[in-house]
Parts: C-alpha cells; structure tokens; sequence
C-alpha cells in the first residue's frame, strides 16, 4: 500500500492540471517543495489561513477526481502486474537457460516491458 505522501504526488501528477492555478502552485509548494504555509502566505501575500483552504480544497478536489476517474488505482494496478511478469521472466529465464531461443524470446518480452516503464 502506498503511503499518503506518495498517493497524493500520484493524484497530482495525473490530475495537478484540472486544479485552479492557485490551488495547484500552493499545492506544489507546500507538498513537493515542502514549504511552509506561512513561507507560502508570505509569498503571495495571503493570509496563512487562506493558503491553507486552497491546499485543503486542492487535495479534496484531486481526490474527488481520483474517485470519478481512478487513473492512479489502475495506474498502481498495472505496475503491480507488470511487475510480477517481470519477476515471472526472470525466474523463468533462470529455470530454462538452456534453451537459447527460450531464453532469447523471454528476454525480448522482458525488453517490451522495460519500455514501458520509461
């Protein structure tokens, strides 16, 4: 299971752009660049208290979408899958390396899906 900060740079990478553009500048200051409220508030020259609604309302909005949407739920899915196939290859690549062409074609399957972990 994915810990709460992770989960929430996946909700924003997938749908930081559907968020105001105040909601998501806050949103990345305070969680990427990991800076305070009150450095945010500063900064824009808002009330601490008005920085925290926007993030507040920011992290409500993208898990609102997460909910309509589920992008990140099957983009966690499919990495857990391919990562099993991955582990599959290897264990089968070690049981028949004997067999070149075997061996040959389970590599070539294993280099697709490398590519899609680009």
């Amino acid at each position: 299971m994915l810990d709460e900060l992770t989960v929430d740079s996946l909700l924003f990478d997938f749908y930081g752009e559907l968020l105001p553009e105040k909601q998501r500048e806050f949103f990345r200051l305070y969680h990427e660049e990991n800076c305070s409220l009150q450095e945010i508030a500063e900064e824009y020259g808002v009330t601490r208290q008005g920085v925290h609604d926007a993030v507040r309302k920011a992290e409500n909005s993208l898990r609102s979408y997460e909910e309509k949407l589920g992008l990140v739920d099957r983009f966690t899915r499919t990495e857990e899958v391919l990562r099993k196939i991955d582990t599959e290859i290897d264990s089968l690549m070690n049981e028949f390396s004997e067999n070149r062409e075997l061996a040959a074609g389970l590599l070539k399957i294993k280099l697709s899906l490398d590519t899609l972990e680009e």
